[in-house]
């Protein structure tokens, strides 16, 4: 069984430092909530592991099937529930390529196989929040 170990060491006050296999990040919240606003949230850097894990699986189809893209991103946002604790209820996921010759039937293709199929944060965000996908094709 694979796992994954993430140690979060506090540096002090509101802040923590995380490991990563690929690297570390700091943690903190906003200044009204106590801290220095110096890292990233907690519940925002979900959406950025959402992003990223079905980002590296459409990276990885496009190389595949050979896609000319010139530049692609993904805009991801989170709507949080009115009650405590507040947790992402939607998530709206949208994908934006560009460039001259998209092949948009395929990285459609590409997309729908990393929502359905490979993305594993987005099956883990599908037990707890609506997601919406969109895809914007920018020639």
């Amino acid at each position: 069984m694979a796992t994954h170990k993430i140690n979060t060491v506090w540096k002090g006050n509101m802040q923590f430092e995380s490991s990563n296999p690929g690297g570390s990040l700091k943690i903190d919240v906003a200044e009204d909530l106590g801290g220095n606003s110096d890292g990233l949230r907690p519940k925002a850097l979900m959406l950025s592991a959402l992003a990223g894990c079905s980002g590296l699986d459409v990276a990885s189809l496009m190389k595949k099937m050979r896609l000319e893209v010139s530049d692609f991103f993904i805009e991801t946002e989170g709507f949080l529930t009115d009650t405590e604790p507040a947790v992402y209820e939607k998530v709206i996921v949208t994908y934006n390529f560009s460039g001259e010759n998209l092949n948009e039937e395929k990285l459609t293709r590409a997309v729908d196989l990393s929502v359905e199929k490979y993305c594993g944060v987005m099956h883990m965000f599908r037990s707890f929040a609506e997601i919406e996908i969109k895809i914007i094709f920018n020639k």
